[in-house]
């Protein structure tokens, strides 16, 4: 089984480069499930409904977060409203929160996947552990499906890779993202889960963190309040290709792909 999962899709400039290039990464790897990070979608902060559709339409199978979620309040509703549906939070946010963390679901050729969305703690905010987070969802999670992806939007390199070592043997991949920085440690563990400290953006390069630059820089040096912008320049998309048994559950590889 190939499963194809998309960094951080950063505004309009990264949705513009997944609808062009899914389909010839598609002709290409003929991936079985296409995932994808989208908490930034909408001008860089957050996601709004039409663009939830818009993305689904694009038979992305689901749609993780993280902390940017909460950004754009008409998302709210949404959230309540499909409880079932194909956009996660972070699971490890308090259950008051809106929305779920955890989607099972099957490819069209009827495998069994699981997906789950987690939040670092370490320079983010204070929310429920997602060490134990990951525990209690693991347990829900019907035995059969032995295909369980973990995006884990964290902060800190140090915090993701306890999560990958942490739940070694027990998911298919722990793949990071947030940072929009894209590592060069992906490895199969050795019991068996895929791991890669962060799936890097798919949005404009020629920036800081998708955001145009001087505003950044500027930001920087005088620490006053400063709009950012997205930037346009040298858009990109990054993504991580697995290939995994569906009937263990255990990866057999996982590859990083750029495309311009």
């Amino acid at each position: 089984m190939r499963i194809l999962f998309i960094g951080d899709i950063f505004g309009q400039a990264g949705r513009r480069m997944v609808r062009d290039t899914l389909p010839l990464l598609r002709e290409e790897f003929e991936p079985d499930l296409v995932l994808a990070n989208a908490e930034n979608a909408a001008a860089g902060f957050g996601i709004t409904p039409p663009l939830v559709e818009e993305l689904l339409d694009l038979n992305i199978a689901v749609l993780t977060s993280g902390n940017h979620i909460w950004d754009k309040k008409e998302i709210y509703p949404y959230l309540r409203e499909h409880l079932d549906g194909r956009l996660l939070r972070p699971a490890n946010y308090p259950e008051e929160a809106p929305g779920h963390g955890l989607y099972v679901g099957n490819t069209p050729a009827g495998i069994g996947y699981a997906v789950i969305n987690l939040q670092g703690r370490v320079f983010m905010p204070a929310i429920d552990c997602p060490f134990r987070k990951a525990d209690a969802l693991l347990h829900s999670i019907p035995p059969e499906v032995r295909i369980r992806i973990v995006d884990m939007h964290a902060e800190a390199t140090s915090e993701k890779q306890a999560m990958g070592w942490y739940l070694d043997g027990r998911v298919t991949a722990v793949l990071g993202t947030h940072t929009h920085v894209p590592t060069a440690d992906e490895t199969v563990l050795p019991q068996g889960t895929a791991y890669l400290t962060d799936l890097g953006m798919t949005g404009p390069y020629e920036s800081i963190i998708g955001m145009e630059r001087q505003a950044v820089i500027r930001k920087f040096l005088d620490q006053l309040p400063t709009r950012f912008e997205v930037a346009k320049g040298d858009v990109r998309l990054s993504a991580a290709l697995l290939e995994a048994d569906p009937q263990t559950g255990r990866a057999l590889s996982i590859s990083r792909i750029m495309r311009k």
